[in-house]
């Protein structure tokens, strides 16, 4: 693999742009032309050995990026990342560059063999991993300090230098993928392989799994809309539907595993290699030599990681859980005075009033959610000093489970098995339901939705009071896309169109 880069010609003159980089606005010249350079440097330099153009505006500036890559420095880039395709023979193999005639619809000139995801995936790699080598600090920013092995983009980001970096739409590539799954009205599956070929296996997964989830739950629908209605006193019939529901939770569990990994499998993931996996861009940690790898690579002190989690993260932790314990007691007291506010009144309002106290403990359950999330993702990066992401991601999932499960399950399991209130329980677990759904609908789809089009709309009024000679397209499309939300997913941070 070094000897390809050495001889390898990865320059192109004309390239199509994949990933913005925009800066702060003021930032100096010299940090512009280091920064720049060591993005189309060599890989033998230190650099990403990547394209970049900056995007002049109508006012002249530079503060925006665009980054794009040759399609021999983008197949270079997948044997770097270890990415997984299909064969002649049908087998999953790691692609590797020598032996590119192998693998299926390979083509010299075929540059659509790599998915867009792919691409951006390639590029967000290669930047993200570009360290320090000699440097002590930012060039013009003398309190921006770097040592060797240091995050540039990292450092970057943390000095208010590097606003973001965001992967760029393909407006036409879109409206085919909008037109395929949501443009039609149509009853049928959604074009997972589409989606996985544009916002990547992440995104496609996620929308693959509500699909297969929304299906399985229609049985248990099914079978509980009775137990809902009639107010049965024979407990047994209700033993019944949990056991049911008991099996078919498992079962739908176990095939999702199953349908997860043929598909998977079918796009490679399941088999990508690990074992070359780079560090994270947020670790900290002077270069060293890995005993694995024998690679050059960032390392960190074992007892100080030690010392980070018992003394901090763990009474955090604790915290936070008897944090939650104290909040079901008080959620606890409001039923307790719902009760007896409607046993004094007995009318419709305090008939409602039964239901305000798990409307409210319902959204502090969601609110605290997001809370520990954030908690946790700190936690894990802060206290763990996790090398890899793969190991960051498995201990910001320890982490939340913890809280989680407590602040969710916690008031049932104390409904059901102290103080044995089945009525309380049916009302707590059907309120705590209805609204936790109600408000993921609203911050998951209706909200982004809302805001998007206001600020589409904000963005095309401006644009459209210019008065410029230049071809806005490319230039108004960042502007759009610059400002908007991002999906927060392991593979990448994907623009909300």
């Amino acid at each position: 693999m070094a000897e390809s880069w050495s001889f390898l010609d990865t320059f192109e003159s004309n390239f199509r742009p994949l990933v913005v980089v925009e800066l702060a606005k003021g930032t100096k010249k010299e940090t512009i032309e280091w920064f720049t350079k060591r993005i189309v440097d060599k890989k033998a330099n230190g650099g990403a050995q990547l394209l970049v153009k900056p995007l002049v505006t109508e006012k002249g500036e530079e503060n925006i990026y665009l980054v794009g890559a040759s399609h021999l420095r983008l197949l270079l880039g997948a044997e770097t990342v270890g990415l997984v395709k299909e064969c002649n023979d049908n087998s999953m193999r790691t692609f590797t560059y020598s032996s590119r005639k192998t693998f299926r619809d390979f083509a010299d000139d075929n540059h659509n063999f790599l998915t867009m995801a792919e691409c951006q995936y390639i590029i967000k790699h290669e930047l993200e991993n570009l360290r320090a080598k000699d440097e002590k600090m930012i060039p013009g920013y003398p309190q921006a300090k770097l040592y060797p092995g240091k995050s540039i983009v990292r450092r970057l980001l943390t000095s208010g230098i590097l606003v973001q970096i965001f992967p760029l739409h393909d407006r036409e590539e879109l409206k085919k993928l909008r037109h395929s799954w949501y443009g039609r009205v149509k009853v049928g599956y959604q074009p997972l392989d589409e989606i996985r070929c544009y916002f990547g296996e992440t995104i496609a997964l996620y929308f693959g799994f509500l699909e297969y989830f929304t299906f399985a739950l229609v049985p248990m629908a099914v079978i509980g809309i009775p137990y809902y209605v009639f107010a049965w006193e024979d407990y047994d019939k209700y033993v019944m539907f949990a056991t049911f529901n008991l099996l078919w939770s498992t079962v739908i569990l176990e095939v999702w595993k199953r349908i997860c990994a043929i598909v998977t499998y079918r796009w490679g993931t399941l088999l990508m290699k690990r074992q070359f996996e780079e560090p994270r861009p947020g670790f900290h940690g002077v270069l060293g030599i890995n005993p694995v790898t024998g690679r050059e690579e960032p390392v960190y002190s074992s007892i100080k990681r030690q010392i980070r989690i018992y003394l901090v993260s763990l009474p955090f932790v604790c915290l936070c859980l008897y944090f939650s314990l104290y909040v079901m007691m008080i959620y606890f007291d409001l039923e307790q005075w719902a009760l007896d506010y409607h046993e004094e009144n007995e009318s419709n309002f305090s008939s409602l009033m039964l239901f305000v106290p798990s409307i409210i403990y319902a959204v502090v359950i969601e609110i605290m959610n997001r809370i520990y999330r954030y908690a946790a993702e700190f936690l894990t990066s802060w206290g763990k000093k996790v090398v890899y992401s793969s190991s960051l991601n498995t201990n910001n999932k320890y982490f939340y489970l913890q809280f989680n499960f407590l602040n969710c399950f916690a008031s049932l399991f104390y409904i059901a098995f102290v103080l044995f209130d089945m009525k309380l329980l049916r009302q707590s677990l059907a309120t705590l339901l209805i609204t936790s759904q109600i408000l993921n609908q609203f911050a998951e789809s209706l909200l982004p939705y809302w805001l998007q089009k206001r600020h589409k709309k904000r963005m095309k009024k401006r644009m459209s009071s210019l008065k410029t000679d230049t071809d806005l397209t490319l230039v108004e499309q960042i502007n759009l896309e610059k400002e908007m939300g991002t999906y927060f997913v392991p593979l990448f941070l994907h623009k909300v169109l």
